[in-house]
């Protein structure tokens, strides 16, 4: 994508009124005024609370706040230009129930407050492989303290990906430090009693792996 081409995306999310962009010291120094209020101040509404982290390009998001009319929906990505399609796609089809936060997922605890949200997706995240890159992995240790705190008691996590590395590292984790694993499906679109929500939404990253028949895994847990 072209700077011009981004510029334009940046500007044109700073119109759109489900698009929240808080600084970095506003999180950190507790002064961003959502925190613990977006069902009340975004939503007007006490319906269950998902996000979705690192939610590219919004579809996903978007596809939910389609399907579950009855719940609040964020996508959450530090890259502005990425989710502008999902934001300009709920705006243009005055989709009310999803909204877009561009902000690091390391800040997450920052940007809402305890218990919170009901559920959490990851979907299709960079599994991160070397190990120089573990910090940055979006289902290790410390990322699942920072969901703990912002998740309702029996808050669920739902991680979507097509990396088989991710997948077994994720079962691992949970397995080793006593969370309570839900299902795990090494192939969702071959196995029959996949979740629903999880076979009939698809980004578009998603769709391409299929065409290279290549296997969708999924596990939905709680941590403890």
């Amino acid at each position: 994508m072209g700077s011009k081409n981004k510029l334009k995306r940046f500007r044109e999310n700073e119109t759109f009124d489900n698009v929240y962009q808080p600084t970095r010291d506003a999180l950190v120094n507790k002064m961003f005024a959502l925190k613990g209020n977006w069902n009340r101040s975004v939503f007007k509404n006490n319906n269950p609370l998902v996000l979705e982290l690192g939610c590219g390009k919004g579809e996903y998001s978007v596809a939910l706040a389609k399907k579950y009319p009855n719940k609040n929906f964020i996508g959450i990505d530090i890259k502005g230009a990425r989710f502008w399609r999902g934001a300009k796609t709920a705006v243009a089809e005055n989709i009310s129930n999803v909204a877009f936060l561009r902000t690091q997922i390391e800040l997450i605890d920052h940007a809402f407050g305890a218990n919170e949200v009901d559920e959490i997706w990851i979907t299709f995240p960079d599994p991160q492989i070397k190990y120089k890159r573990t910090k940055h992995r979006m289902t290790n240790a410390e990322f699942l303290k920072r969901y703990k705190i912002i998740l309702k008691e029996n808050g669920i996590v739902n991680l979507k990906t097509d990396s088989e590395f991710m997948h077994g590292y994720t079962l691992g984790l949970l397995h080793g430090a006593g969370h309570e694993v839900l299902y795990a499906n090494h192939n969702v679109y071959k196995q029959e009693g996949s979740p629903e929500e999880v076979t009939s939404i698809q980004t578009f990253y998603e769709s391409q792996y299929l065409e290279q028949n290549k296997p969708i895994t999924y596990i939905r847990f709680k941590i403890k």
